[in-house]
């Protein structure tokens, strides 16, 4: 990949979630979770998330996230996905979600 500038890296807006809402989704092309997730003052947005083999509905819920917040939206199937959950991507393809190690409050930028 080709180096970025500091200017590059301050375009992409990384903010703090938590998810409040985790659905499954059959109609997405591979395995993935419909999200609507909590951004504080931004609201909630949703986002589809291939992450059904490392986790279950049930532990996502309240889970603090990372998403890119100023993409333009992206249709799957019928759901339009907001942002794009951050996560780090294994050899085999899974998705390990990045996470902050402690409570922050919701909407926060990451820099």
């Amino acid at each position: 990949m080709a180096p970025i500038t500091y200017d590059d890296f301050e375009k992409v807006e990384i903010r703090v979630g938590k998810v409040i809402k985790v659905e499954d989704f059959p109609k997405a092309r591979k395995s993935a979770y419909k999200l609507w997730i909590d951004f504080g003052n931004l609201g909630i947005k949703k986002s589809s998330a291939q992450i059904t083999k490392l986790y279950q509905k049930e532990d996502l819920l309240d889970s603090l996230i990372l998403a890119v917040t100023n993409f333009p939206t992206r249709q799957i199937a019928d759901f339009i996905s907001e942002v794009l959950v951050l996560g780090v991507v294994l050899e085999d393809g899974e998705v390990v979600l990045i996470q902050p190690e402690r409570n922050v409050p919701l909407g926060k930028r990451i820099l």
